[in-house]
Parts: structure tokens; C-alpha cells; sequence
């Protein structure tokens, strides 16, 4: 009886509902990747990419998820139309062979059920290094406006340029380069 009795009991356990992974889709009017650079040791430069899609998987029950950001290089902005065809050039983004970044996280933190942080792979010039992202201000909930699910935060990180390859200048135009991404997502 305690054998029948055991196995039922493993048996509902495994016919119990789990709690599934949400999807959600990168809105890119909403996602911004931006970053910083020191320029000839006299000021900071500051551009950003206008085009940006993924999708980022959230499981907090679990604590795990995964995050793919498409960023297109060719949609480069730092609001001087000439110095944007010079970083697209084969001295920098060299968008003609590489018109794509890449963010790859399939190891995600978390405190309690937010999102902190995010372990993953940069693809940039076609180099693949680790870089990690700190998650602030990471929040779902119904979107205001169209009541839909959704969730945003802001993702930070600094990497060298020139481990990509990325080096012309260095290191009169700086090596480190600060990156902020504003992302909001919607559920799928």
C-alpha cells in the first residue's frame, strides 16, 4: 500500500502544471543601444545604434532565461553624418562585411524576481568575447497604453574595443567604451 501509495503521489507530482518560460519581442521604437567613448583625452563621445530586434526569454519561477539582441551597425548615430560614414568604414564597423552585432545570454541573475544581470557572448567584427551586463531598473508589468505584458530594463557594460579588433586610434581615441541599452520588450 505504501508503494501504490508513493507512486501516485510521484506520478501527480509530475502531471502538475509548471510554470513555463515567458517570450518576449524587442521593441525596437523602445531599445537603445548607446555608447561612450573618450575622444583625444578632451571630451566624451556619445552615439548610439537606431535599429535593434531580439527576443529575451524570462523564467523567474525557474531563475533562468535567455537574451538574442540583433543590433545593425549600419543604423550607427552619433549626429555628425560625416564621422557616422567614417565608423561604418572598414577602419572601424566595417559595415559592408559585419553589418551586424550580436548579444547572445543564456545565463541569467536574478535577486529575488528581478533581473540583475546577464552573462553572455558580444559578436562584433565577427569576434566572439564574453561581456557581462548589469540590469538596473528591470520591471514588468501591463504596458500603460496598450495593456499588453512587457518588460524593461537598462543594461550596462564596459569592454575593450580592441579585443574585437575594433583598435584604429587607440589609444588617442579610447580603448574602453561604455555601453548602456535601454530595452523594453513586449510578450509574445
Amino acid at each position: 500500500m505504501k508503494i501504490q501509495l508513493a507512486a501516485f503521489l510521484i506520478g501527480a507530482a509530475f502531471a502538475l502544471p509548471t510554470a513555463a518560460a515567458d517570450s518576449y519581442t524587442v521593441d525596437p521604437a523602445h531599445t537603445y543601444p548607446n555608447f561612450e567613448i573618450n575622444h583625444l583625452g578632451f571630451s566624451t563621445m556619445h552615439g548610439r545604434f537606431g535599429a535593434t530586434n531580439g527576443k529575451i526569454v524570462l523564467d523567474t519561477a525557474a531563475k533562468s532565461g535567455s537574451i538574442d539582441i540583433t543590433i545593425d551597425a549600419t543604423s550607427i548615430d552619433t549626429g555628425h553624418a560625416k564621422r557616422d560614414t567614417h565608423l561604418k568604414s572598414e577602419e572601424f564597423f566595417n559595415v559592408g562585411k559585419f553589418p551586424t552585432l550580436a548579444y547572445k545570454a543564456t545565463k541569467l541573475t536574478f535577486y529575488g524576481d528581478k533581473l540583475t544581470g546577464a552573462d553572455g557572448e558580444l559578436t562584433l567584427l565577427g569576434v566572439t568575447k564574453p561581456v557581462s551586463l548589469a540590469l538596473t531598473s528591470f520591471n514588468c508589468g501591463p504596458h500603460p497604453m496598450n495593456k499588453k505584458p512587457m518588460c524593461g530594463a537598462n543594461a550596462t557594460a564596459t569592454i575593450k574595443r580592441s579585443d574585437f579588433g575594433l583598435s584604429t586610434y587607440v589609444p588617442a581615441v579610447g580603448d574602453e567604451v561604455r555601453i548602456t541599452i535601454e530595452v523594453e520588450a513586449l510578450k509574445d
